[in-house]
């Protein structure tokens, strides 16, 4: 996702042109036919890479959520590696970063998770809430390092708020009209802060 350097893969594109228009449209707006022409193949081509639109917004949606967990997880590992041991400061700051990544650069995710979720199969929407759950279990884990006088409902409620504001990222405007990315991240992150400061009592 926006993590990657390399060239992306057909499938790849496929994803990333079907998050697009299903975010825009919505999932039963959009065609087997204007996925593959958005990326330059027949329709029944998009066969041979998916079984049919069901299978892409599976793995999207479940996709988004396995990648954002496994990012954390990195993150946290990478600091705790450090020369100088872990500061759960830092890795806070680090997880703030990667999630805004994800929120300025995976903005029709956002929107197709918000809409679509529930038309996912049992199965994988209960995978997508699992590795949601886990995601904001290690906030909070973190959280309490920075605020260890705080509870962990409170740290729980605080993870999700802060979500909500780095998520509402589809409601800024067009990207063009945002103020630039890096404003708008820095922005972001000393929102997201405040808001952990303020449930910290900080």
């Amino acid at each position: 996702m926006a993590t990657r350097t390399d060239a992306p893969t057909r499938r790849e594109q496929i994803l990333k042109e079907a998050a697009r228009l299903f975010a825009e449209r919505g999932f039963h707006g959009v065609g087997v036919d204007e996925i593959g022409a958005a990326v330059g193949i027949s329709g029944p081509g998009l066969y041979r890479h998916f079984a049919g639109k069901d299978a892409m917004l599976a793995e999207l949606l479940v996709g988004i959520s396995g990648q954002l967990l496994t990012g954390a997880r990195r993150r946290v590992a990478e600091a705790d590696g450090g020369p100088d041991g872990r500061n759960p400061e830092a890795v806070l700051d680090s997880l703030i970063e990667g999630h805004i990544d994800f929120a300025l650069d995976d903005r029709p995710l956002i929107t197709l998770h918000d809409r679509e979720l529930d038309r996912l199969r049992d199965t994988d929407r209960k995978l997508v809430r699992q590795l949601q759950r886990q995601y904001v279990e290690l906030w909070v884990e973190v959280l309490r390092e920075v605020y260890p006088g705080l509870a962990e409902p409170a740290a729980r409620s605080a993870v999700h708020s802060v979500f909500g504001l780095l998520n509402s990222t589809p409601h800024l405007g067009r990207p063009g009209s945002l103020p630039g990315r890096g404003t708008t991240a820095e922005l972001l992150h000393r929102m997201a802060r405040g808001a952990f400061a303020a449930a910290g009592g900080g």
